[in-house]
């Protein structure tokens, strides 16, 4: 049984690359990989708490203009597998999901400088007219997006949770105190970089109200996402049946002013 989830938990990572641009389930956040974590290794309580953790810390983080950022998917697939595999909590997961997932952005850079130049030999290629052998070098890209999670996926399951447990002996609690307060304000960092770029002003009312809904009455997120929904349907209608009192006031007003000329 082991062994059949380690080799889905390495699938699973190198699909995720594959399909970073959301073809299929949107595979590289965190909710969905760590979903999928938690169904092949039994326990999906813990994978959740992993993965949503982890899109926490992912919010308000873009990889653009070619720019590379951790890869919080691969953090938690490993941070999901040996927090479940060794049976310790979300310390474990974050102490060793977000080393993976900085190493990934080394791995990113290499695989893209290598897709660089597969991209120029497929160009010359194309340009030699030999579209069977462009079409086999357009399998590397691919393979090497798979290969760029899948490893380090695979040396973490070949290695072991145990040997895992030693290597977190010997690291100081300093350390991995340090990497659980970070995990605890990069959420709270993501939160305000996208306040900070949404229009807060504007709803300030249910910020507020969503913010005393869970702080201080206790309800659970769904029913505050659902609470949301409903203000969001509300203010949606209200503003189609603003624009819609506008545009007649406007219409009204030209046939007025329409008659006044003709007289």
């Amino acid at each position: 049984m082991e062994i059949l989830q380690d080799i889905l938990i390495i699938i699973l990572a190198g699909y995720m690359t594959m399909d970073e641009d959301g073809i299929v389930l949107l595979t590289y956040f965190p909710v969905i990989v760590g979903l999928a974590t938690g169904l092949i290794m039994g326990d999906l309580h813990t994978a959740m708490v992993v993965a949503g953790t982890f899109q926490l810390m992912m919010l308000g983080v873009a990889a653009l203009g070619g720019a590379s950022v951790p890869n919080y998917g691969l953090a938690t697939i490993v941070g999901a597998f040996v927090a479940i595999r060794t049976g310790t909590g979300l310390k474990t997961a974050i102490a060793v999901g977000i080393p993976v997932g900085l190493l990934a952005i080394q791995l990113e850079v290499l695989r893209r400088i290598i897709a660089n130049f597969v991209a120029h030999k497929m160009q010359s290629l194309n340009e030699e007219k030999k579209w069977k052998q462009m079409l086999r070098w357009g399998y590397a890209g691919p393979v090497l997006c798979f290969v760029e999670t899948a490893l380090p996926t695979a040396i973490v399951v070949l290695v072991g949770p145990a040997a895992i447990k030693m290597i977190l002996k010997f690291i100081p609690t300093w350390i991995t105190d340090g990497l659980t307060v970070a995990g605890g304000l990069l959420p709270v960092v993501g939160i305000a970089m996208l306040l900070h770029y949404m229009p807060v002003k504007k709803f300030l009312p249910f910020l507020v109200a969503g913010f005393v809904l869970a702080a201080f009455i206790k309800i659970p997120i769904i029913g505050i996402a659902l609470l949301g929904l409903a203000a969001a349907y509300w203010y949606f209608n209200s503003e189609i049946d603003k624009n819609k009192y506008s545009q007649n006031q406007a219409v009204a007003k030209n046939d007025t002013t329409g008659e006044d000329y003709d007289e």
